[in-house]
């Protein structure tokens, strides 16, 4: 936990308001402040700095507002420990009102020099103007894997990880993993491979009515025959997902089970955190709910 010097009103933040965001969206309409480090104090700035803060929303939130925070900073906890996935550095502050706040390290840095980066939206040479207000939705996964494909050189290798963060994201309830969340960036080598992990969270606990994943599965927007019997997405909508993403159905199977096999590794990192109980019990509902749907064969 890191405690900040300043308040909201510190940094003029809009107070909540009437409107409600589009789609459900969390991280289209959080405020996001610009950090610089000096003496081993944060404050904001407007130019270099290369940390993020991200308050509560200005707007109002269905369930759980305040906190919006500690449910991103646990998920990207849980990704990191539990399951291995590469995020973006990370902590969660307190400023000085007492209002949480999530804070992560800019990784379009790279010892103090902008890299390059474009999130899928770009790649896809796709914006508001051209595709219209849902034009971060109007896509698919399958597609994100043509993203893949086409611009990063260990092609097989970010394939993977790539399919795994979409199954990680329907695991965890995260109905807003659209394209602007997903990323790729020089590396060190010249090549293009994904960022880091950002933006995870278990959407469904502030918003219990949103759809259940941002994008669909499939280019064609077709649903698989389980999924028409069952109505919700299940192991075998992944393995035809998977087949897109060129992996076999026993390696989608070991990831579906690797998911839904960490309850109590799930439950412990919840039970630690900052969360209400409420709120811990909507988090781990939303999992297990989730688990289930994958045992489904």
């Amino acid at each position: 936990m890191i405690d900040l010097p300043f308040s909201r009103a510190d940094l003029n933040l809009p107070p909540p308001d009437a409107s409600m965001p589009r789609r459900g969206s969390i991280s289209g309409v959080q405020s996001k402040v610009i950090l610089k480090r000096t003496r081993g104090r944060f404050e904001p700035t407007e130019h270099g700095g290369e940390y993020i803060l991200k308050p509560v929303p200005g707007i109002p939130i269905p369930r759980f507002g305040a906190e919006v925070p500690v449910n991103e900073y646990l998920t990207m906890e849980i990704a990191r420990k539990v399951f291995g996935i590469s995020v973006a550095d990370h902590e969660l502050a307190r400023m000085a009102d007492g209002e949480y706040a999530y804070m992560t390290r800019r990784f379009d840095y790279r010892d103090g020099v902008k890299i390059p980066q474009e999130d899928f939206c770009q790649l896809m040479n796709r914006s508001e103007a051209s595709h219209g207000r849902n034009y971060k939705y109007d896509a698919s996964y399958e597609e994100c894997a043509g993203v893949v494909r086409r611009f990063c050189p260990a092609g097989k290798i970010e394939l993977r990880k790539l399919f795994y963060r979409i199954m990680f994201n329907y695991a965890f309830a995260n109905g807003d993993a659209h394209l602007k969340n997903f990323s790729l960036y020089a590396s060190p080598f010249g090549d293009y491979v994904l960022t880091p992990a950002y933006d995870l969270l278990a959407t469904s606990v502030h918003f219990p009515d949103e759809s259940v994943l941002a994008l669909s599965l499939f280019a064609d927007g077709h649903y698989t025959p389980a999924y028409e019997a069952r109505g919700f997405y299940s192991l075998p909508d992944f393995v035809e997902l998977g087949d897109k993403f060129g992996l076999a159905p026993d390696s989608v199977a070991k990831m579906a089970a690797t998911l839904i096999g960490a309850d109590a590794k799930v439950a412990a990192l919840v039970g630690e955190s900052a969360l209400s109980e409420a709120a811990k019990t909507a988090y781990l509902g939303a999992y297990r709910n989730r688990a289930l749907a994958l045992m489904q064969q």
